[in-house]
């Protein structure tokens, strides 16, 4: 993973366009695959993560695309298009990156300290992701405007975050917690190399994340 020069962290304007289509169309999968899911009886929540089965490990790819209700794919598709636009709009296709890192952190995370009997699904693992990806980016890169950024999401997803790593039926405060460090670790994994300076670069049944 091969990191960009300060001056063009934002990326192109193409790249940008790019990245939100990526964040669209990753918008539209989900909603497709619960309209398929609610007239399936929600028989696709199977394909979610199941703790330490091999036949398990492909809900860390799927399990993301997956949700319990519209209830709760509504939950996540808002934080999921602000977080993310604000990646693509700030670093372009930096937002496949940090997608990708989060996803697996996320992912093998809740398939390893997630309790046996229980199959999470949900995006929300890298909702927190995105989140603490923006927060960490500015703390890592202190520049002023991701720094900006990252404080604005702190603001207004720090008590979310934090309230969602209650253990409570129901939640999987596994994949949430896993999110959140993948978001953290991409921050720095991207951010590593970066001068410092003051001036930002451009622009039993599914459990529920």
């Amino acid at each position: 993973m091969t990191d960009r020069a300060a001056g063009s962290a934002g990326g192109r304007p193409s790249e940008r366009v790019s990245a939100g289509r990526l964040l669209g169309a990753m918008v539209a999968v989900m909603w497709i695959v619960q309209v398929v899911n609610a007239l399936d009886g929600q028989h696709l929540d199977a394909a979610g993560i199941r703790p330490r089965m091999i036949s398990g490990l492909d809900g860390v790819v799927f399990a993301p695309f997956l949700h319990a209700s519209f209830s709760h794919l509504i939950g996540n598709t808002i934080p999921f298009v602000v977080l993310g636009g604000t990646i693509a709009l700030t670093e372009g296709m930096r937002l496949a990156w940090v997608t990708v890192v989060v996803g697996l952190v996320a992912g093998l995370g809740t398939w390893l300290i997630s309790p046996g009997g229980v199959t999470t699904v949900g995006a929300s693992g890298i909702v927190f992701g995105y989140a603490t990806y923006l927060v960490g980016r500015g703390i890592f890169s202190r520049r002023l405007v991701q720094l900006a950024i990252g404080v604005a999401v702190g603001l207004v997803f720090g008590l979310t975050l934090l309230y969602s790593l209650i253990p409570r039926a129901g939640v999987s405060w596994q994949d949430h917690l896993c999110g959140a460090l993948g978001g953290i670790l991409a921050a720095r994994g991207l951010t590593a190399g970066q001068p410092a300076g003051r001036r930002a670069g451009p622009g039993g049944g599914a459990n529920p994340a």
